[in-house]
């Protein structure tokens, strides 16, 4: 047993779309209450990115699918409609674990045709959420990688990264490593309502600096930008004096997307604790999923000199590439192969 006082299903085809997608057990432990665990056998875990994209990466690599972290505006909601679950509840609950993960990509990384590109790690769901520390997918991920002499990336949002930093400075020296860590909230009340499942503020600032302190450069995803509530000039300077001094060494920001089941999500918890900006999100997106191109204009011209006040614009991106490239960047994120063929790929 993996875990103590765990209680263990076997699927018997009652879980909808995962009943096709190798589901080895289910697993409910008190540890997680709430969150069901779907532990399957993965047939391929590395997903190549469409030719079409302008991402500094081809190809991805997600551990999990689904995510506790519970962020309202998660882009990656949409997902879980392909294994018939819900994109509200389900999606933070019912959280899918490649157990094989390393395994297969080991596999994978061996092929003749490997030409070690870049692959990113926590493009869907974030490879650090809790559940990491108890399945520990993560360093022999890291490893497959290293081992096979392939760059990578990692997007987190969880402090569990600190555990392998040992590992990771291990790869840095056969491989280019770079770590982001994803960082939009300064307002305690607000991260805990709206990403009620992630590392505090503060504790993602002092991950920051223990990144900069075994020493990587932790570039910071302040996205996205939430309308109304994290965007205004004080706000956004509260947050990025914090990551300066935390040791970050850029920052890329965009506004808010809001793609299909994603958004009466977070439009139902718009409604109960802010009612009054309901109107003016119509406004401002209209039946789309993205912010109107003035509101893009405004945010680029406000954060432009905050960012170059506290010399963070080193990414080799400009703020007006960042903001410009938001929406197609979360685009053809959620266009990746593993997110249209979810079924097909476990």
């Amino acid at each position: 047993m993996r875990w103590s006082d765990q209680s263990v299903g076997v699927d018997d085809g009652a879980l909808r779309g995962l009943g096709r997608s190798g589901v080895v057990r289910t697993v409910t432990t008190p540890e997680f209450e709430g969150i069901t665990f779907h532990e399957v056998l993965a047939k391929s875990v590395l997903n190549k990115v469409p030719e079409a994209s302008h991402l500094p990466f081809r190809f991805t690599v997600n551990t999990f699918r689904g995510c506790s972290h519970a962020c309202r505006y998660c882009f990656a909601r949409p997902t879980h409609e392909y294994l018939e679950l819900d994109a509200g509840r389900d999606f933070d609950s019912q959280v899918v674990v490649k157990l094989n993960a390393a395994a297969v990509l080991r596999k994978e990384l061996r092929r003749r045709s490997w030409r070690r590109e870049t692959v990113a790690l926590g493009t869907n769901t974030d490879p650090y959420q809790r559940a990491e520390g108890r399945y520990r997918l993560m360093p022999g991920v890291i490893s497959a990688l290293t081992e096979s002499a392939t760059p990578f990336s990692i997007l987190t949002k969880g402090t569990l990264l600190r555990r392998d930093l040992p590992l990771l400075r291990q790869a840095a020296r056969a491989v280019p490593v770079s770590i982001g860590i994803s960082l939009a909230i300064i307002d305690d009340e607000l991260q805990k309502q709206i990403e009620p499942g992630t590392p505090s503020p503060r504790a993602r600032l002092a991950l920051i600096r223990d990144v900069a302190d075994a020493g990587f450069a932790p570039h910071v995803m302040l996205a996205p930008v939430i309308p109304y509530l994290t965007d205004s000039t004080a706000d956004l300077d509260a947050l990025l004096a914090a990551l300066s001094e935390a040791g970050a060494a850029s920052v890329t920001a965009f506004p808010m997307h809001l793609r299909s089941s994603t958004k009466p999500w977070f439009l139902e918890w718009l409604a109960q604790e802010h009612p009054a900006l309901l109107k003016r999100y119509r406004g401002l997106y209209g039946r789309g999923a993205y912010v109107a191109p003035e509101y893009s204009a405004w945010l680029r011209e406000r954060m432009g000199p905050l960012v170059e006040r506290h010399r963070l614009g080193g990414s080799g991106m400009s703020l007006r590439d960042s903001v410009e490239a938001g929406d197609a960047a979360s685009a053809r994120v959620v266009a990746e192969p593993e997110l249209q063929q979810a079924l097909t790929l476990f």
